[in-house]
């Protein structure tokens, strides 16, 4: 399996979305399944930093897709996210959990993920990157994915905080099991 390419990237927010979630996170060689994310969708979704205008930290939003927005988050927990769509218009990925690990910050630290990767490419070089799970068809037919509203954007407004942006994995317990 490959990585994917910037060109994977260069789709829009929730069509990333949809094929992301459920494939891995790679971060120096250890692979995780990615299991929750969030889109932030341009200069009009309230909930993303671009909203405010095109400043120094929000810059790498408006760049070329597939790479990496990292900042701290309440001066304490660094966030991961992945650069989509087209070059100035700004939208990322929030990746919230992967593995066994759930919540961005709880990830962010067991994985050493701080602002050295900010503006830097997906792509093994940098060391962390995303690929296709070799099982993702047989992953999702055991899980489902839900959608439901972000988390903590209630600062959004009542339009953009319940837009359906976050992308669980979730078993999907009306499927038979295979051990029956």
């Amino acid at each position: 399996m490959k990585p994917y390419s910037q060109s994977f990237f260069d789709r829009p927010v929730l069509e990333v979305c949809e094929d992301l979630i459920g494939q891995h996170l790679v971060k120096d060689g250890q692979k995780l399944l990615i299991t929750e994310i969030e889109a932030y969708d341009g200069p009009l979704d309230l909930a993303c930093h671009a909203s405010k205008g095109r400043t120094k930290r929000t810059e790498v939003l408006f760049g070329p897709p597939g790479r990496f927005y990292v900042y701290l988050c309440y001066g304490i927990h660094w966030l991961l996210n992945v650069v989509t769509g087209p070059k100035d218009y700004p939208a990322a990925i929030l990746i919230r959990g992967a593995g066994d690990i759930t919540g961005p910050g709880r990830l962010t630290k067991q994985l050493s993920i701080n602002a050295d990767y900010n503006t830097k490419p997906a792509t093994p070089k940098t060391g962390l990157y995303f690929m296709p799970a070799a099982a993702s068809l047989a992953k999702r037919q055991h899980h489902k994915i839900q959608k439901t509203p972000r988390i903590g954007v209630d600062y959004a407004g009542p339009v953009w905080s319940q837009k359906p942006y976050r992308f669980l994995l979730t078993s999907d317990s009306s499927r038979p099991s295979s051990q029956q």
